[in-house]
């Protein structure tokens, strides 16, 4: 028989006791703030997404959205600063697929690599996407959306000058853009991203790219994740011959005058204002171009999308671009694990598909892409899949690649 023991409580006793299990109780139920930082969206998607995820798991989780700067080199430098200042203030960020390794390397970030593997299907994944967020043999994010340098073009602008379909090489470009700038008076042939900055060092590659040079050796090749072969060690390659040809192939088109001298001050706003407003023929630009089009009233019979132009001789090449998501090393583990729950309803199938139907943007699961409906809405997807089979090219994962960015740019 078991005999029940009275202990003596002051009622001061009990209300400290009480009290602790409602503090115990109000902390077990507290939501988890965290903070997701990306680039700015015109388009209202993203802030869309995050109170969706918000009324989900109201009480629970409370995201709030920090827009970074809209340049690449600026929102690189805003975020390593809060990330130095304010170490663990931002838990759940967007990362440039270039800056995988810089940030892997300093140790600003989580090591994904078992909870990737644990909750993720890696095959649903694009693989160039995903191998940008390797650094060392293991995952340090999660694929957000892609990039690929596309060229889009007046279609109406050709047809009217006899061209039935859009140039495939460098030369093809200089001779239709002059043709249709003479018969339609419009401005400037071709527009790409020329100043001084990130965008300038992607489409140097790309012109480089495409008459078979080079920018800087990969440390390692790889066949999914897994080592195959070792290269020669960081070697910039960017002064070979080939290289040059590419260069010289984007100073000939402003010396014919096929491109404005004033391009080498253009970024990604400057050029697509100039193809929006009717002032140029053919633009480089990203995949959300097309939506950006589309909201500006242009009827899709009027623009094009295609592979960007090679030289002669040489291959078509587009830069991989876009965002992955890190989770901040130094957040809580509380922290932690809700930016865990934001990243995986942001990359799955349903968020994607909302991302490129709202935003114009390239998902990273591979099934999307056979969407017949999703691909009659986002036309840019038929054109970024045939890039990403063949055409698809990737600046150097190295955490030192910054300093070369500068130097081409």
């Amino acid at each position: 028989m078991k005999r029940s023991v009275r202990i003596p409580v002051t009622f001061g006793a009990l209300g400290v006791i009480l009290g602790s299990v409602g503090l115990s109780l109000r902390a077990q139920d507290a939501a988890v703030d965290i903070v997701f930082a990306s680039g700015p969206d015109d388009s209202g998607t993203v802030q869309r997404l995050v109170d969706a995820f918000n009324d989900i798991h109201d009480g629970e989780i409370r995201v709030e959205w920090r827009a970074m700067p809209a340049e690449n080199d600026a929102h690189r430098e805003a975020l390593l600063a809060d990330l130095d200042a304010n170490p663990g203030g931002i838990d759940l960020m967007a990362s440039d697929v270039v800056w995988t390794a810089e940030l892997a390397r300093s140790g600003a970030v989580e090591d994904l690599t078992d909870r990737f593997y644990d909750d993720l299907d890696r095959e649903s994944l694009l693989a160039e996407p995903l191998r940008s967020a390797l650094y060392r043999l293991r995952i340090w994010g999660v694929p957000w959306y892609t990039d690929a340098g596309l060229l889009f073009y007046r279609r109406d602008q050709l047809a009217a000058s006899g061209f039935t379909a859009p140039p495939t090489t460098w030369d093809e470009l200089g001779t239709m853009a002059r043709q249709v700038m003479d018969d339609s008076g419009t401005a400037h042939g071709f527009v790409f991203q020329g100043a001084d900055y990130e965008g300038g060092t992607v489409s140097a590659a790309e012109f480089i790219w495409s008459a078979g040079g080079d920018v800087m050796s990969s440390r390692v090749a790889v066949t999914g994740l897994v080592v195959t072969s070792v290269t020669e060690v960081d070697s910039i390659s960017v002064g070979s011959a080939a290289a040059a040809a590419g260069l010289d192939i984007a100073r000939g088109l402003i010396v014919d005058g096929v491109s404005p001298a004033e391009v080498v001050d253009f970024r990604e706003e400057q050029a697509l204002d100039a193809f929006a407003s009717g002032d140029a023929v053919f633009l480089r630009g990203w995949p959300y171009a097309y939506r950006v089009l589309r909201d500006a009233g242009f009827e899709p019979d009027k623009i094009g999308v295609a592979p960007l132009p090679a030289a002669a001789g040489g291959e078509s090449a587009s830069c991989l671009g876009g965002f992955n998501l890190m989770v901040n090393s130094r957040s809580t583990d509380a922290e932690q694990e809700a930016a865990w729950t934001l990243l995986r309803y942001l990359a799955s199938p349903l968020q994607q598909r909302r991302q490129a139907l709202e935003a114009g943007l390239l998902p990273v699961l591979g099934d999307l892409y056979d969407d017949p409906e999703l691909v009659a809405e986002v036309p840019v997807l038929g054109v970024g899949k045939a890039v990403f089979e063949s055409q698809l090219h990737t600046r150097p994962m190295s955490p030192f690649y910054n300093l070369v960015s500068e130097r081409i740019a």
